[in-house]
């Protein structure tokens, strides 16, 4: 697995870690398989909200990679939107500390929180903010953890949804990787007017399985690069995506790697002030003939400046090939997906990436952080009342 024996996966302390990144098509498909065969329940909870109220917010939720779900999910959804609904990703940790500026009483509103265990005080008091302030408030529940205390409190509420991810997306290791992509996809399945189809499921699982066994080789090589900084770039919701790559990486390397995330054009602005002799760029470009158009844009400007790019694609691009330092193409065959597929191919690459510079380092990557100064499940956080 990724190049990795048996015993060293053992003695690095990365089972977990290994097994949930490697897992990710199998959870899925079994996730596709679960959804479809409750998808008019779950799609009806939705539509007579919709057909209720004149406007509905959606707003998406969470903390650290449970907020980078919906961050990625909005962009594609707002350009398939419908026009009394309106979609937002705004985290716990903004909510929490100030709620009126998100919640309005007389909006109609479904707050959509997505929860590995469902225990972070942040996430639970949302909730309870959402119940506090917003008269009609409903909201769904996408978590891995039915044992959670999102979960539980809402069993009983005829205005919520819970949608509990298969069994092996509980992720056990400390970074969330299988939890993150199908809550992400289940979320999608959810809202999307389009939904899944059975064949680009199948596609799908073939170009990740493709992914994974195709990836440790080109990631080898790059860890060959002594580099202690990574920018990781995108445009629309891969730039999205490239913060949850970031914190994948900075949480598995233990913090030993500086690394943050930019849009492709945003990265001129300021933050390329970070680029030194020891920083290596993975761009996430996009397949939408416009906007890949400024991706490479950045890409050239990088590869005239002597940066070296790990430039992940979909097709035999010859220039990109040029350009880039190493060229990743996620699929398998000739398949075009959108961005949004593509942000679950991309995000395994990255996921796989984080994993193996992680060992390289000597960091044990199901607990990089032994000594307990940054939790699985947060601590130390005070809730305070809100007082009218």
């Amino acid at each position: 697995m990724f190049n990795l024996t048996e015993e060293t996966i053992e003695q690095m302390k990365a089972t977990h870690t290994a097994a949930e990144i490697h897992h990710q098509p199998e959870v899925w498909q079994e996730m596709f398989d679960k959804f479809t065969e409750n998808k008019e329940a779950y799609k009806s909870f939705i539509e007579k909200i919709y057909a209720k109220h004149e406007h509905v917010q959606v707003i998406f939720t969470g903390a650290g990679t449970s907020a980078f779900v919906g961050d990625t999910l909005t962009p594609e959804l707002r350009k398939q939107n419908k026009s009394n609904v309106q979609f937002d990703s705004i985290p716990t940790t903004d909510i929490v500390s100030n709620p009126t500026n998100y919640f309005s009483e007389n909006k109609p509103t479904i707050l959509v929180s997505f929860a590995r265990s469902g225990n972070s005080p942040e996430s639970v008091a949302a909730v309870s903010l959402g119940e506090q302030i917003i008269k009609d408030f409903y909201q769904v529940i996408i978590t891995c953890n039915n044992e959670g205390k999102l979960a539980k409190n809402a069993k009983t509420d005829e205005n919520s949804l819970v949608l509990l991810t298969p069994a092996k997306a509980h992720d056990k290791g400390f970074a969330m990787t299988s939890s993150f992509s199908s809550m992400l996809l289940t979320a999608y399945y959810l809202f999307s007017n389009q939904g899944i189809s059975k064949k680009e499921m199948d596609s799908l699982t073939t170009n990740a399985k493709h992914c994974l066994d195709t990836c440790a080789t080109t990631i080898d090589q790059i860890l060959e690069v002594d580099f202690e900084r990574i920018v990781f770039l995108g445009s629309g919701l891969l730039g999205q995506l490239a913060h949850e790559a970031a914190l994948k990486l900075l949480e598995l390397s233990a913090g030993k790697v500086a690394a943050i995330h930019e849009s492709s054009l945003g990265f001129r602005h300021g933050p390329k002030s970070i680029l030194n002799e020891k920083s290596i760029v993975m761009l996430f470009i996009s397949q939408d003939p416009y906007t890949r158009k400024y991706d490479v844009d950045i890409l050239r400007e990088l590869h005239a400046d002597g940066v070296k790019v790990v430039a992940l694609t979909t097709s035999n691009d010859k220039e990109v090939e040029e350009l880039a330092a190493w060229t990743v193409n996620v699929v398998a065959n000739d398949d075009q997906p959108s961005d949004f597929y593509l942000s679950l191919l991309y995000v395994i690459f990255a996921q796989a990436f984080a994993l193996k510079k992680s060992i390289d380092l000597g960091i044990t990557p199901d607990n990089p952080s032994p000594d307990g100064k940054v939790n699985r499940v947060v601590q130390g956080v005070t809730i305070h009342p809100l007082e009218k």
